[in-house]
């Protein structure tokens, strides 16, 4: 399923998802101008290396391991990638920061992401590929929705063979199922040797953080 909006809309405007967007756009943008190996130099130089921090490689490139845990998040491997993250973060960040206000969404946003990033390190503590990408935050701000706007319904996507239908989904489902995958696939990679894929532990991670902290930044402002 592929979610294209929901139903409930934003009562400010959501300039910190735009801010966001921007960045991450401008960096791919910055990125591809590189050229291949340029760009593979960038994201070894500013993503998260879990072996760095568990001390099985040594630290090396222009920043510290631990500012890596932010810098990686506007990074994107390729257009899919990017245009992934964003769809997911333009459907669901505008109602998340609606409730939260600017500022605590962008910190609660950025902390989503260095826990998904965290949870990324333990669970693959020998991988020396570089992580990059928003989805850890993305996920937060996923956990958050579920939390404050249960009832809201997602417009998605769904291929049955060869026809495409335009599906109304609950997101007290939506988000669920998609949590679940992450887990599942998670635990199904546990064990094997880390390669270039997808961090399922750090959607779990970043999920799970947003489902915990969301009362704390939203506060008063919650629905």
């Amino acid at each position: 399923m592929i979610p294209l909006r929901d139903d409930i809309p934003s009562s400010t405007p959501p300039v910190v998802v735009w801010f966001l967007i921007a960045v991450c756009a401008a960096v791919f943008l910055y990125t591809v101008s590189l050229g291949s190996p340029a760009a593979m130099d960038l994201v070894a130089a500013y993503g998260v290396i879990p072996a760095q921090f568990t001390g099985h490689a040594a630290a090396s490139g222009p920043v510290p391991p631990a500012a890596r845990l932010v810098t990686d998040l506007f990074l994107h491997g390729g257009w899919l990638h990017l245009l992934g993250n964003m769809l997911f973060l333009w459907i669901f960040g505008d109602n998340v920061e609606d409730a939260m206000g600017h500022g605590p969404f962008l910190v609660f946003y950025l902390v989503c992401g260095v826990a998904a990033n965290l949870t990324h390190v333990v669970t693959n503590p020998l991988s020396q590929v570089p992580t990059i990408g928003a989805s850890g935050a993305i996920a937060g701000v996923l956990g958050a929705y579920l939390v404050l706007y249960p009832r809201a319904r997602v417009l998605c996507l769904v291929p049955i063979w060869i026809f495409l239908q335009f599906v109304w989904v609950p997101a007290m489902l939506f988000l669920p199922l998609w949590a679940a995958f992450q887990l599942i696939a998670g635990l199904a990679a546990l064990g094997s040797p880390q390669s270039e894929g997808i961090a399922f532990w750090a959607h779990v991670g970043g999920f799970g953080t947003g489902v915990v902290l969301v009362r704390a930044f939203a506060g008063r402002r919650a629905p």
